[in-house]
């Protein structure tokens, strides 16, 4: 079994090209930075793991994916090998995307994009749907 999922941050716009013939392929490629959840001292805080999505897919990521977005990717890995024009061999691995998603909603993805560092809410001011938890409630009164 050949499976992928990822969720990660876009490093940059997708660059999408289209192939030649009666019916153009798009092709989008793009790279997502995937924090590690345990990380050595000295070591990067992410890996950087190419991405690429062909026919619809490709378009989608052209119309709607932008640099600093979180998105989720479901796929499968795949290495290819090739000679470049030195005549040097060269390997790649990437992932084929076979699904992606939005992974955070509009309003987060703008704010990160024009804010580092936004300032902490206070749970009175929670405008993303949620409500502070009300800690009278025992866990005895829930009923699941």
């Amino acid at each position: 079994m050949n499976k992928v999922i990822l969720m990660g941050r876009l490093t940059r716009d997708p660059e999408v090209r289209y192939s030649q013939g009666a019916e153009p392929l798009a092709i989008a490629r793009y790279s997502l930075a995937v924090n590690k959840r345990f990380k050595r001292q000295g070591e990067a805080d992410a890996d950087f793991i190419p991405c690429v999505a062909f026919g619809k897919q490709g378009e989608f990521a052209e119309r709607y994916f932008r640099k600093g977005q979180m998105v989720s990717v479901v796929g499968r890995l795949q290495v290819r090998n090739w000679e470049d024009n030195e005549g040097k061999k060269r390997v790649t691995t990437e992932v084929v995307v076979e699904e992606q998603y939005f992974a955070e909603s509009k309003a987060s993805s703008q704010a990160n994009q024009t804010a580092a560092a936004p300032a902490p809410k206070k749970t009175e001011d929670v405008g993303d749907g949620f409500y502070p938890i009300d800690e009278s409630i025992e866990d005895d009164d829930l009923p699941f």
